[in-house]
């Protein structure tokens, strides 16, 4: 019997939902889409001395983008019919509204492993997703990187990403998220799917920087938010504290209930 190629919706909706499992191995999934998703390696360091090349088509080490400012990197293709444009569009419409810049604050780092692409492709996409975010901004702090399979290889293995191409139909299966890396090139936050909360990536910016971007009223939210490795997102520690006083407060009241009830059994 012939196998049916996986619609691209199907591939879509798959990928997306291992991006958003704390364990992508638990997922039932077709033989196909095994062993595809994120898998986190928080704190690990980057191959900074791996050679990509820019839009231009010079050779660079990854390192050229690190040093001075935390960096939100995105593995992507450029020629994804559907997933990547959505975590790209994602990335920009999740930092427009921030007051953090990229060039100034941080730098965005997208990388195809696609080894098939062009610097064509990745200056295309540069001009395409910057106009987006900013007509006025221009492509300061944004970098798009195609490489070799090695090149590829070292660097998707060093985030735990893992992906497949189809032969059939020479697309790329894979996972959606991206990472926030350190100055000195260390993993610090994952955010997964295809949409990322400005929220969110304004505290994996500012924590990944060592709290040396965003304002004072930024620095306070740090100590009220609390990153959940498992989801990729900030969830707010006062609620939790709040909830967890009221239901002390509520036992409290019901132990005090019980001993004047004793008291006034013993009278």
């Amino acid at each position: 019997m012939k196998k049916l190629p996986i619609p691209i919706w199907f591939r879509f909706a798959a990928a997306v939902g291992m991006s958003l499992a704390p364990c992508y191995g638990a997922l039932n999934l077709p033989p196909v889409l095994q062993g595809i998703g994120i898998e986190q390696r928080l704190n690990s360091a980057l191959p900074l001395d791996t050679e990509f090349r820019d839009e231009t088509g010079a050779s660079v080490p990854l390192r050229k983008y690190f040093g001075a400012r935390p960096v939100l990197l995105a593995p992507v293709y450029y020629r994804c019919p559907m997933l990547c444009s959505q975590i790209l569009s994602g990335v920009v419409a999740g930092l427009r509204p921030l007051s953090l810049q990229p060039g100034r604050d941080f730098d965005v780092v997208v990388f195809s492993f696609n080894p098939d692409e062009t610097a064509a492709d990745a200056a295309a996409k540069r001009d395409f997703y910057t106009r987006r975010y900013s007509r006025r901004a221009g492509t300061a702090g944004w970098h798009f990187l195609t490489g070799s399979q090695a090149s590829i290889d070292a660097v998707t293995k060093a985030i735990g990403f893992h992906y497949r191409r189809d032969p059939q139909s020479g697309m790329f299966i894979h996972a959606s998220g991206v990472m926030i890396v350190t100055p000195e090139g260390r993993l610090a936050r994952y955010l997964y799917g295809v949409e990322y909360q400005p929220k969110d990536l304004k505290l994996a910016l500012m924590e990944a920087s060592h709290n040396r971007i965003g304002t004072r009223v930024d620095q306070v939210l740090l100590f009220c938010y609390h990153y959940d490795p498992s989801t990729g997102k900030y969830t707010l520690v006062v609620l939790n504290l709040l909830k967890g006083v009221a239901s002390l407060t509520v036992i409290g009241g019901a132990l005090a209930l019980m001993l004047l009830w004793r008291g006034e059994r013993k009278s």
